[in-house]
């Protein structure tokens, strides 16, 4: 049975095509919320939210998203759960699959959420862990399409930290056939066998960030400590000082680049406030696409593909 559940827990779980409707279902739904118009696909259908690692943008995104399918959302945090108490996750997997219809998991390693996945009856949705973020990726690459159309052949600048986010990114490019130029301060490049790639043939890495945003369609960023890893936040700092994403990067990207931080930022860290707050940034797009692209999301992986137009 579990065979045929279909589960979001790197990009690459489902094919571009799948992808594509996806971003033709956002657009839709998105229109649909901007007009005011109910859209209730998902009645009596129930959202388990379980949280390791706080959020506001997640939980809120997927909470909301729910409310407005005709769902509903429950929120579990591990603190004031069993799992929070040693209880196998197989075992909670096997509890929680039985009394909901979908799962999102935000968590640590990509272990548990691979093994929740296992052994759950329902989809399991990744909101992020150490290894992935595949839903905001999937918003990100939306809000591209959505202000400059598609994203095949373009390039896009990552700046900073080899995460997450990084290895999201390199896992679409491959998928949508586009290009990464990767810029990391010495010893935080990227791990091709972390990051799940098959080839080196959609990104290349620069020492000099400058020459990463040159002539790229879209610069990008993160913060340069991630959740759970604030014991390394010092080293990082002095570490990352040269990788802030400033007007100057901008400057040498193309002409109608745009700016993307998947937020929380710190302006004066790994992005200067000018860039973020400036006229290429469309990060407020960017994180109200969360709620828009997960909503395609949940009613893909719940009802399938939908054919209906507006």
């Amino acid at each position: 049975m579990t065979d045929k559940i279909k589960h979001f827990l790197q990009f690459r779980d489902l094919s571009r095509g799948e992808l594509e409707h996806l971003f033709e279902r956002t657009r839709i739904i998105k229109e649909r919320f901007k007009r005011y118009q109910p859209y209730h696909p998902l009645v009596d259908r129930t959202l388990a939210m379980i949280f390791e690692k706080s959020s506001t943008r997640t939980r809120l995104s997927f909470e909301a998203g729910m409310h407005q399918l005709g769902g509903a959302a429950i929120y579990l945090n591990t603190r004031d759960t069993q799992l929070g108490r040693g209880e196998p996750v197989e075992d909670a997997a096997e509890v929680i699959s039985r009394m909901v219809d979908i799962v999102m998991i935000r968590t640590y390693e990509q272990e548990i959420i691979e093994r929740f996945a296992a052994h759950s009856r329902v989809p399991v949705i990744n909101g992020l862990t150490n290894e992935y973020h595949p839903c905001q990726i999937l918003a990100d690459i939306y809000t591209y399409i959505e202000h400059r159309g598609p994203i095949r052949g373009k390039t896009v600048a990552w700046i900073g930290d080899s995460n997450n986010m990084c290895n999201t990114w390199l896992q679409a490019a491959e998928m949508f056939d586009f290009n990464v130029h990767v810029s990391t301060p010495p010893g935080y490049e990227v791990e091709p066998e972390r990051a799940g790639l098959y080839g080196t043939d959609h990104y290349e890495e620069f020492a000099d960030p400058i020459e990463a945003c040159r002539g790229a369609h879209l610069v990008t960023t993160d913060v340069w400590t991630s959740m759970g890893f604030e014991a390394e936040n010092e080293a990082r700092m002095k570490a990352f000082a040269d990788w802030r994403v400033d007007a100057e990067m901008m400057a040498v990207a193309a002409g109608d680049a745009v700016f993307m931080h998947c937020l929380p930022a710190h302006r004066g860290e790994e992005v200067d406030a000018e860039v973020i707050d400036g006229p290429q940034s469309v990060v407020w797009d960017e994180a109200e696409n969360r709620l828009h692209t997960q909503k395609a999301l949940m009613e893909f992986l719940l009802l399938g593909h939908i054919r209906e137009q507006t």
